[in-house]
């Protein structure tokens, strides 16, 4: 019998491409590194807020940077990544509220579905280039993760509820006490 698994915390939201990357590597090798993961949703706005950081995107060498990087590190990892067309409007405009709100209450009732919910949301907004703000979008990402129709539609009629407010605002407030910020730091290794 070997070691127990140590817990790693994912926190992340669908609008971070990195966390993207972060979530498929930490989902391969979970079992071969006996890691248990815990994947935490949490709203990257509220990060940005209190780490006092800007967007990398909103910095032109940073945003430079961040799309070279994350289509090279997409191949490497053989994750289907590519930027949004209208990049700006899905990332500052649409967000990402309702669809972090929409996993944090499948979190809490359907842990077992978080995974493939949450990458299908990535997909969506990552690879496809489809909508994650709206009903029919989050529904279509749920059902296309296994979830019934009938129970993704009782879950999102709930993400507007105190509890799931609640509890994402708490998520994040702890992301932020560990000292999560959002800054891309270019590495010399990299260029």
């Amino acid at each position: 019998m070997g070691p127990l698994p140590r817990t790693l915390e994912l926190f992340y939201d669908v609008l971070s491409p990195y966390s993207w990357l972060a979530f498929e590597v930490l989902c391969r090798y979970k079992n071969i590194w006996n890691v248990s993961l815990q994947l935490r949703p949490t709203l990257i706005a509220g990060i940005m807020k209190d780490s006092g950081n800007q967007p990398p995107a909103l910095l032109p060498r940073k945003a430079l940077y961040v799309k070279n990087d994350v289509r090279l590190l997409g191949q490497y990892l053989q994750v289907p990544i590519h930027l949004p067309k209208d990049f700006f409007f899905v990332i500052f405009e649409k967000g990402s509220l309702t669809a972090m709100r929409f996993l944090t209450i499948v979190k809490l009732e359907h842990p077992e579905l978080l995974e493939k919910v949450s990458r299908e949301l990535w997909m969506r907004v990552w690879s496809r280039d489809e909508d994650i703000t709206e009903p029919q979008s989050i529904l279509a990402a749920a059902e296309k993760a296994g979830m019934s129709t009938g129970r993704a539609r009782e879950l999102l009629e709930r993400v507007s509820t105190p509890q799931v407010k609640n509890q994402l605002k708490e998520t994040t407030d702890a992301a932020c006490k560990y000292g999560t910020s959002i800054d891309v730091q270019p590495s010399t290794a990299a260029q």
